[in-house]
């Protein structure tokens, strides 16, 4: 079966603070469109959501625009760009780095299925 969706009418949005999520579901694919804002930050704006002490969702992305510099619970840090595509595992805090909002796609699924989402 042929599936197309458009993400200018996505299945769902998801707003937090300095930022929101756009996904569309379709049959196995769970795509997701992150917007960060300057100054979002995931222990800041996506912590208190999640509940957790760090991100636990596993992504598999691709950079728009802007820059999101990411830090792995065991201490490894790597800044992702326009035109990056990364796999980040769960155990991550991630920022904004500068005054453009980062766009990034995600394809792995996790994300627009539980990404901001209260229990």
């Amino acid at each position: 079966m042929l599936e197309i969706k458009t993400l200018d009418k996505p299945d769902e949005r998801r707003d937090f603070p300095r930022g929101h999520l756009e996904a569309v579901h379709m049959s196995g694919l769970d795509f997701a469109v992150a917007t960060f804002e300057p100054g979002w930050r995931w222990s800041e704006s996506v912590k208190p959501i999640a509940g957790t002490d760090s991100c636990q969702v596993h992504h598999n992305g691709y950079v728009v625009q802007g820059r999101l510099r990411i830090r792995m619970d065991d201490g490894a840090e790597q800044e992702v760009g326009p035109g990056d595509v990364f796999v980040c595992p769960p155990g991550h805090d991630a920022w904004v780095v500068g005054e453009e909002p980062v766009i990034a796609y995600d394809f792995a699924g996790q994300m627009a299925q539980e990404y901001a989402k209260a229990d």
